[in-house]
């Protein structure tokens, strides 16, 4: 990307496009278009026509998505698939339409079957059935990789995809219903630190494997890839690692400073079992994360005490 090029990075106000954007400005680039969601809905397609006719970006970072965790993906089915396709359809097709010269569709781990061999591999994509609570948003995310290899391949569109593991980081969402498993811990054992709660009570068996991949990390493997891969299809950015969801709490619960006891809800749902992403192809191209579990959630606990009562109201 040349330094005086035109960057939109859609949703730069989130947790993955503010790292995109600190990346960015980092590196030296400065000339980027931004819009809030109340000053552009993107799920319109008339107004991001318009955008995209006025502004004509170079590069198009597409980080804008609905999300959540089990519960809102779970709840909220028919919102998770109309806006994310409808946000995505829009942005891809006129970066098509404006001469975008590349662009990088972000996607999510929970594209893969649930039962998929572990690690997961870029070429598990459509093997089996996926997880049925948010079979939604992986429908969404999944139209939105075949979208950037369609539009390759019949106009030489230059769109990647990029699948990240679950992420966490400053600007991250600690809505109690609405947010993923990591920032709900540190929500959940802060408020109970500060109570001087006995216990604190976790979804599931706290069996499940996951792997987390500090947000800032995501942003330099976005800005490496935007420079470096060229491919149709997909490329995973993680770290290779994992743990259980009770080791996750326990290092949280450490990392805030709650003494109390830990107990597991095992009437709730644990998801799906394992979700590790196999990084070789990343790994093997160039690139790999810094930054550790441990201090990745204690930068993200000082950035959450930071902003006070207003993080916990999104």
């Amino acid at each position: 990307m040349e330094k005086n090029a035109k960057i939109y990075i859609a949703g730069h106000r989130g947790m993955v496009g503010s790292a995109i954007y600190r990346k960015l400005q980092k590196e030296g680039f400065t000339n980027f278009v931004t819009r809030t969601s109340s000053e552009l809905d993107l799920r319109d397609q008339q107004q991001v026509t318009e955008f995209f006719a006025t502004e004509k970006p170079d590069y198009v970072f597409l980080a804008a998505a609905k999300v959540g965790g089990i519960v809102a993906n779970n709840t909220y089915r028919a919102d998770f698939l109309y806006d994310n396709l409808q946000i995505q359809n829009n942005i891809i097709h006129n970066s098509y339409l404006n001469d975008v010269k590349k662009l990088m569709f972000l996607g999510s781990s929970c594209i893969y079957p649930k039962l998929a061999p572990q690690p997961l591999k870029e070429d598990y994509l459509l093997t089996g059935l996926l997880e049925e609570t948010n079979e939604p948003y992986a429908i969404a995310k999944i139209a939105g990789i075949k979208m950037c290899d369609a539009y390759r391949d019949q106009y030489g569109c230059n769109y990647i995809s990029a699948m990240p593991t679950n992420l966490y980081g400053l600007n991250d969402n600690y809505h109690p219903q609405n947010s993923h498993v990591l920032p709900a811990l540190i929500r959940k054992f802060h408020e109970a630190k500060e109570s001087n709660a006995a216990d604190v009570t976790i979804w599931g068996t706290g069996s499940p494997l996951r792997e987390f991949l500090f947000a800032d990390d995501l942003a330099e493997a976005c800005f490496y890839l935007m420079q470096n891969f060229n491919e149709r299809g997909l490329v995973n950015i993680g770290t290779g690692e994992d743990l259980s969801i009770k080791d996750l709490a326990l290092l949280i619960k450490d990392i805030v400073g709650f003494e109390g006891e830990l107990k597991f809800d095992t009437s709730k749902p644990d998801g799906t079992p394992r979700k590790l992403m196999d990084v070789s192809k990343l790994h093997s191209s160039g690139w790999k994360h810094h930054t550790s579990l441990k201090e990745g959630i204690a930068l993200a606990y000082n950035d959450f005490l930071s902003k006070g009562a207003l993080v916990t109201e999104r």
